[in-house]
């Protein structure tokens, strides 16, 4: 969406305490992954968005976030990860990551299989692993060593974890926060 939500609020204010503890935090933007859209928490898929759509509210949730994320002097890095998914090939993509997925260990995340019954998409099925490689891509070009999402991203969050463990042999963490879903929380 082009706007922050109650649903970003934990997320974002454990950013800010990480970067007040001395942290430099990697603010992702998901300008490709929005593409495909995250089937975790959905019964059915999201609404194709155009690719301009898409631009103006990574835009906008840019200048948003950084009224909480301080950015001044190398405080943190905004990124957007229509930067990478978007240059590499299909094939490229398959031959890097693709003996490290297990279809059967993804089917058994509950994002992939609570949508089974009601109809999951080939697009939507991919999310994970362009979550993964994400993190991939971050630990390499800026070290990023602590994926930080909602609870209903845990098996992308793992997958992560893996690829990186797979793919350069070094151990990086991943952490939840509870979902914020109503004023009840």
């Amino acid at each position: 969406g082009s706007s922050l939500h109650v649903g970003h609020l934990l997320p974002v204010m454990a950013m800010r305490l990480l970067q007040r503890a001395g942290h430099v935090p990697i603010v992702l933007v998901g300008g490709a992954t929005a593409r495909i859209g995250d089937p975790s928490g959905k019964l059915t898929a999201r609404p194709m968005m155009t690719v301009d759509e898409i631009n103006a509210n990574a835009e906008s949730l840019k200048a948003q976030l950084s009224r909480f994320i301080r950015v001044d002097n190398g405080g943190a890095y905004f990124v957007n990860n229509a930067d990478w998914l978007c240059k590499i090939g299909y094939i490229d993509m398959l031959r890097e990551v693709g003996t490290i997925f297990s279809v059967n260990r993804m089917l058994a995340q509950e994002s992939v299989r609570m949508r089974l019954e009601n109809g999951l998409s080939f697009l939507e099925f991919n999310y994970s692993i362009l979550q993964a490689y994400d993190f991939l891509t971050l630990h390499k070009e800026l070290g990023c060593e602590l994926q930080l999402g909602g609870q209903d991203q845990w098996g992308n969050m793992v997958a992560g974890t893996e690829l990186v463990r797979r793919k350069c042999g070094d151990t990086v963490q991943a952490m939840t926060i509870p979902l914020l879903l109503d004023a009840n929380g």
